[in-house]
């Protein structure tokens, strides 16, 4: 297949923030998130809609929605828990939200404090929420099935448990599942199965995106395995950071600067600016200072000669 165009998805003022001590000037993600927009990034989850007693790091989503909506051609989403959450993110305007439906119950119990059922009960209200909003406002619906190649509470999850979740949660109203591996357990022949198999259930449409983490180095891999098989949204974190707080041992997000430079230099178009990318993790830098920021491009730089966004290529050739 030819593959001319890769969504990356900046999921770092949500994912990343989420899980440093550190609470980011809001003013200094405006500026953030403004900034990847300007280099081409055209999706960024840009927060939570979450107690503010909870995640104190993403207490000013709403304001950071508002502000997102106003850079043309930019794909605002936020992540919700919930009913109420996917109610304050339709106010607020966003484009996408994702619910997270964890398919270890344990940790759906730690991280949303519900079970599979109750999880379910909400994806139907929210689907119920959007149906009813006039058409230019309803947003694009995702169930995440989060914990997919493991759980640091359960381990391996029984594949017959996950396929009858997503096909739940595409019953319950959802536009699309996605996977996402929360712990840093997948690995490339794991990504093709576990692709092959929810899209065996719920149909290649339904599953279209992926949210990796770099835990144990392989999180690149992941990424090409998973383009292999077709997947057209790649999650990733400017400067890797990130993790799920309620996953012990879970850190390290796909670095955006890393794959960014793996697509261009595969051939792949992914209509990002390298160079003013990697001029973005200043604002991060002076935002969150001491913070570790993660990545080999930005360290090594781009190689003598290096051409960003070549004629794409077709993906079976590489």
């Amino acid at each position: 297949m030819m593959r001319t165009d890769i969504l990356i998805s900046e999921v770092g003022p949500r994912d990343g923030l989420q899980s440093i001590s550190a609470v980011m000037p809001t003013e200094a993600k405006k500026a953030w998130i403004a900034a990847e927009a300007a280099a081409g990034v055209r999706e960024i989850e840009v927060g939570s809609f979450v107690p503010a007693t909870l995640l104190p790091q993403l207490a000013d989503t709403a304001e950071i929605v508002a502000f997102a909506k106003t850079i043309p051609g930019l794909t605002v989403a936020v992540l919700v828990p919930n009913l109420r959450g996917a109610e304050a993110a339709i106010e607020a305007g966003a484009d996408k939200i994702t619910l997270p439906l964890s398919v270890s119950e344990s940790h759906s119990m730690a991280n949303l404090r519900r079970s599979h059922g109750q999880v379910l009960a909400e994806a139907a209200a929210i689907a119920t929420l959007i149906a009813a909003q006039p058409r230019a406002k309803r947003p694009h619906f995702e169930g995440s099935l989060s914990t997919v190649f493991g759980c640091t509470i359960e381990g391996a999850i029984p594949l017959r448990q996950i396929l009858r979740l997503a096909e739940q949660l595409m019953a319950a109203g959802c536009d699309e599942v996605g996977l996402s591996d929360t712990t840093g357990y997948a690995d490339p022949r794991a990504v093709k199965e576990m692709i092959r198999e929810v899209r065996g259930v719920v149909g290649a449409n339904a599953l279209t995106g992926i949210h990796l983490h770099n835990t144990r180095g392989l999180g690149l891999a992941n990424v090409l395995a998973a383009l292999e098989m077709d997947i057209e949204t790649i999650d990733s974190s400017l400067g890797g950071i990130g993790g799920c707080p309620f996953a012990p041992g879970a850190s390290g997000n796909v670095v955006t600067e890393d794959l960014v430079f793996m697509l261009q230099a595969m051939g792949l178009r992914t209509g990002i600016d390298l160079e003013e990318l990697l001029g973005v993790r200043r604002i991060l830098a002076d935002a969150l200072p001491g913070e570790p920021l993660y990545g080999f491009t930005p360290d090594a730089g781009l190689p003598l000669g290096f051409v960003p966004e070549p004629a794409s290529i077709p993906l079976e050739t590489i």
